[in-house]
């Protein structure tokens, strides 16, 4: 096998591994990943908004001893950084949610498992000795929910993801252009895309996971990919409420984060709701186009949860592509961040070792920029270490 270290090595920044992954990968799904709904206004805004937000450098300040290991729900992190619940992850890479879980693992940071995964739950169990978290997606299905969540207990997840912010999908075109389906649909473009991708085509005949494992052969009358498409149509539950979130808690017993929180008031629901984090999080951009960027609401978010003298902690999603992005989340009162489109790039460019150099670019910024702000641990970052002025008003747009 080719030694990719001194490839990695000249890999210095995740937009590196996004231009990697975009030769790799076929197109419908690295358009599935690096992609908004509608015009992509929010999409862009999440990684723009980060950009206006300026720290402050000091000197002369001892930078020995460094620290980014913190806490998220109670599990120790190598960084406050953990890896974001993402569908069609296995179609990025074969076998691809192992390999990510195994990166993170090694790495010493959590990783999360989508309902919409390629890999099932067993999967990712029998491949790591790590504990995950679970995310899942609220369906109609009652029969089912209870069965996932118990296979979630049955493989020691340690943690349950409840997405709140996929009553209805919202309209990525790109998706709907391309035909997006797993595995690809054998048209004709898709016949000529594939050609292009040599290396994806070979990882993918060495694997039998083509199709979303924790759903097809689970779900009643989902055997086949025709079948999921109209099911998944009909399955995702409009209903959804605070009530349901109350049900899903109880049946879990566990540590419970909720997923998709973007105003004042929801936060504060969730804190009432027993819930142990929250994520600020809208989705990569890809539900409501025209939403806040997930940094420019994130300080409104934490002044109501601390309002309410709640301990549930504040994490951010969305727009993160470096060491300094978490940097500045941290700073503004979130407790954690994930990363998503991050991974993913590093997945679809190198699999496994792609997860481990994205990991490592961001702890490596992450470390050397809040040295550069005076502090030696990441416990102890405020908005100290921002300048005035470049963050109390990313709600005004930026023109």
């Amino acid at each position: 096998m080719k030694d990719l270290k001194p490839i990695l090595k000249k890999i210095t920044e995740i937009e590196d591994l996004r231009r990697i992954a975009e030769r790799k990968v076929p197109r419908m799904f690295y358009d599935y990943v690096d992609s908004g709904s509608w015009t992509e206004t929010t999409y862009r805004s999440n990684e723009t908004d980060f950009d206006r937000i300026k720290l402050r450098q000091r000197v002369l300040v001892d930078m020995d001893n460094r620290s980014l290991a913190t806490q998220m729900i109670g599990e120790s992190v190598k960084m406050p950084v953990a890896i974001a619940p993402t569908g069609f992850t296995g179609m990025m890479w074969a076998d691809g949610e192992i390999k990510a879980a195994q990166a993170a693992e090694k790495f010493g940071v959590p990783f999360s498992l989508s309902t919409m995964s390629i890999c099932s739950i067993e999967d990712v169990a029998e491949n790591t000795s790590a504990p995950f978290w679970f995310q899942l997606y609220v369906m109609r299905d009652q029969g089912f929910m209870a069965n996932l969540i118990q296979r979630a207990k049955d493989a020691n997840c340690s943690a349950l993801i409840l997405t709140a912010d996929l009553q209805v999908m919202g309209q990525r075109h790109k998706d709907i252009k391309n035909g997006l389906s797993a595995p690809p649909k054998p048209t004709l473009a898709n016949i000529i895309n594939l050609m292009t991708k040599p290396q994806w085509c070979m990882n993918m005949l060495g694997t039998k996971r083509h199709n979303f494992g924790n759903i097809v052969g689970h779900a009643k009358g989902v055997e086949d990919l025709s079948s999921l498409s109209s099911w998944t149509a009909e399955q995702f539950d409009p209903r959804l409420s605070w009530d349901d979130v109350a049900r899903i808690k109880d049946a879990w017993g566990g540590k419970l984060i909720i997923k998709g929180i973007m105003e004042p008031e929801d936060a504060i629901m969730a804190a009432r709701s027993g819930a142990d984090a929250l994520v600020v999080s809208n989705h990569g951009g890809r539900q409501l186009d025209g939403a806040l960027s997930s940094i420019s609401a994130l300080s409104d978010i934490v002044q109501a949860v601390h309002a309410e003298n709640s301990d549930i902690e504040v994490w951010l999603d969305s727009g993160i592509r470096s060491g300094q992005d978490v940097l500045k989340a941290i700073s503004l009162g979130a407790k954690g961040t994930m990363i998503g489109r991050a991974f993913l790039y590093g997945l679809g460019a190198y699999g496994e070792d792609g997860v481990r150099r994205a990991l490592e670019l961001i702890y490596n910024e992450c470390d050397i920029s809040m040295a550069f702000c005076g502090h030696t641990d990441i416990n102890n970052v405020t908005d100290d270490i921002l300048v005035k002025g470049t963050y109390e008003n990313l709600k005004i747009p930026n023109y």
